[in-house]
């Protein structure tokens, strides 16, 4: 979906009903059920990828070589192909003929083993950090090098993009902090949970706010919209952190969330209101910068003006015969190569 915001042409090669991603991330695509366990459905995937920029997979390892879609074979067809191999743990490893999803790939990194409160289960961010992080956006950005790299070569290459690796980047900040003041366990540090001014808060109406005053001067914004008339303490002294997140607590408590949020607007305080999905839907920030924003239409990002154009839309209708007679393959063949009882607007969660 990010390559066809930029815009690209993508086509997603599915094997019947339920073989597609959730519905949210099909904008922009065409889509196309092959069976690639038949020659005629290899046939019609190696003359697709004869003219492909790029090719992305998810299978284990090993897996698109005995479909015989590898890159190896497929970079004899096309030398100027980009070829993608999107997995967990990598090709290599161990752990690369593992199962496993987001949680895992997110523990294995130490991400998951820092959040969460002091002394108890760990907590996790949704999918967000391994599949999504770690996964897709690390994958497009070797995707894009390797095009940029193209241009200069003239040559394609192979990217060995793993979730694991992703996270493990992520955490490149919080591994020399592990142990030390700045983040000394689960949920105790600076910036997981422990920190007064950076922590979220309840409110009188049951709901929270998320306040970010790391720096010194943000501090004091906070300090002074919170009504204290004694000077800030230092901040950074670990000794003050107890008390000053129980007074912090008792004051927030006094208004609603909405109320402080509108508080500390303009105030440089670094304040926000914790939002539910349906409420981050409805924001007016939200809104006016993506206006078309909904739950089942994702934000297109980053906003480029210079390179904006129509943004692609979802269609789910069954191209295969399109797409196969577009690329040179006839109708029986193209009757040959289709997966059997394809029904790709049969999609389901999860995308086994």
């Amino acid at each position: 979906m990010l390559l066809a915001d930029m815009g690209a042409e993508v086509i997603a090669v599915g094997g019947g009903a339920g073989s597609l991603p959730i519905p949210v991330f099909l904008r922009g695509k065409t889509l196309i059920s092959l069976d690639l366990k038949c020659k005629e459905g290899r046939q019609a995937f190696h003359r697709l990828a004869e003219g492909a920029d790029v090719v992305v997979e998810g299978y284990r390892p090993g897996v698109a070589a005995r479909l015989g879609i590898d890159y190896d074979t497929l970079k004899a067809i096309n030398p100027r192909l980009i070829y993608c191999s999107l997995t967990g743990y990598g090709q290599t490893g161990p752990l690369s003929q593992e199962a496993g999803h987001d949680i895992n790939y997110a523990a294995l990194s130490g991400a998951l083993g820092a959040f969460g409160p002091v002394d108890d289960v760990p907590v996790f961010p949704l999918n967000l950090l391994a599949d999504f992080a770690g996964g897709s956006l690390f994958a497009t950005n070797g995707i894009l090098c390797a095009l940029y790299e193209r241009e200069r070569t003239g040559v394609g290459q192979y990217i060995d993009a793993a979730m694991v690796d992703g996270c493990l980047s992520l955490m490149a900040m919080h591994f020399p902090d592990w142990g030390n003041p700045v983040l000394a366990a689960r949920g105790d540090g600076l910036v997981a949970g422990t920190a007064p001014y950076y922590r979220c808060y309840l409110c009188a109406d049951g709901k929270y706010v998320a306040t970010g005053a790391l720096e010194r001067r943000f501090f004091e914004n906070l300090w002074a919209g919170l009504g204290y008339d004694d000077p800030p303490p230092p901040h950074l002294d670990r000794s003050s952190w107890d008390a000053m997140t129980a007074r912090f607590q008792e004051t927030f408590s006094l208004r609603s969330r909405d109320d402080w949020t509108a508080h500390f607007a303009g105030k440089d305080a670094c304040v926000a209101p914790v939002l539910d999905p349906e409420e981050a839907l409805a924001h007016p920030h939200n809104r006016m910068r993506h206006p078309a924003f909904s739950k089942d239409d994702a934000v297109k990002a980053p906003i480029m003006p210079a390179t904006a154009g129509r943004t692609p839309h979802t269609d789910l209708t069954d191209r295969t015969a399109e797409v196969l007679n577009a690329a040179g393959s006839s109708r029986e063949e193209i009757e040959k190569a289709k997966a059997p009882a394809a029904d790709i607007s049969g999609l389901a969660w999860p995308p086994l």
